[in-house]
């Protein structure tokens, strides 16, 4: 069997679940204290990057590639997805979205293409090192590349004792982060913890911005 094939097989689950879960996806709660922090911060970073061409990968119903639109005006916003359900929601969402299906790790997009490729809340599904590798094909020279994921305060134990690690998840700690970063070719100008109010640090998130040389 190929190396594909289980990946292939991942990914299958996983859109089948989102194509259902989708309405649930967009609970008021939910956006506001899960994932509104985070997409908070890839508005910052694309604020100050200032890009023309932005992709949002895994952009689920939308709402993230809708508020790069809508807030920050770039001249073209497209949404990546893999999900059909989830792409439907974006699509009633907005007409000004460009929205594509396809999968991180092989984007529909040509070399160079865009300027900025951010991700929110999924890179932990993605074959990382591969979805790395492919925001940096896209991206123009100069281009930013901002990731939120979750990635774990304390130390594993279970490394910390064995040297096995126990990380079902695929979480990355931050220096693991910025080695996916570099081994994929990007420089790394910035990388901090998602700002969160303190009752919900459970959610333990990192942000981590890659420039393309």
């Amino acid at each position: 069997m190929s190396s594909q094939a289980p990946r292939q097989a991942f990914n299958d689950v996983v859109t089948r679940f989102w194509s259902f879960a989708a309405p649930a996806y967009d609970a008021r709660f939910l956006q506001r204290w899960v994932y509104r922090p985070a997409q908070d911060e890839l508005i910052a970073a694309l604020r100050s990057h200032k890009p023309a061409r932005v992709a949002d990968i895994a952009c689920g119903t939308g709402i993230l590639a809708d508020r790069i639109e809508r807030e920050l005006s770039p001249a073209a916003v497209y949404g990546v997805d893999m999900s059909d359900g989830m792409l439907n929601e974006a699509r009633e969402r907005s007409s000004r979205v460009q929205w594509l299906t396809g999968p991180a790790e092989q984007l529909p997009f040509e070399d160079g293409a865009l300027d900025a490729v951010v991700t929110s809340s999924a890179f932990h599904f993605f074959n990382q090192p591969a979805a790395l590798r492919e925001f940096y094909r896209v991206l123009a020279p100069g281009g930013m590349a901002a990731v939120t994921a979750m990635s774990p305060r304390l130390s594993d134990p279970l490394k910390a004792l064995t040297g096995v690690r126990w990380n079902p998840a695929r979480q990355p700690t931050p220096n693991e982060m910025r080695t996916l970063f570099t081994d994929a070719g990007f420089t790394v100008p910035d990388q901090h913890r998602v700002a969160r109010p303190a009752w919900t640090l459970v959610v333990s998130d990192l942000i981590t911005v890659g420039v393309k040389p």
